[in-house]
């Protein structure tokens, strides 16, 4: 038995994300800039500096956002 590959719809911010583009998001009251270090299908990971990752309470200055939470710079 085997199943149909479900095709996947990816929006087109999705799509033209790149890695090591920089963006901006919001994480408990502080706004966070980074860089782009993974794309996955719903969001991405994000490289931060150490102080960021500290003011926000994140484990290491690795961050997962939602496509939905960040915004690209120009």
């Amino acid at each position: 038995m085997t199943f149909q590959k479900h095709e996947k719809i990816v929006s087109e911010f999705v799509q033209a994300r790149r890695i090591r583009e920089k963006i901006s998001f919001v994480r408990r009251d502080v706004e966070v800039e980074g860089t782009i270090f993974k794309i996955l299908e719903n969001s991405c990971i994000v490289e931060i500096s150490q102080d960021d990752a500290k003011k926000i309470g994140a484990a290491s200055n690795l961050t997962v956002v939602s496509h939905k939470k960040y915004k690209v710079f120009s």
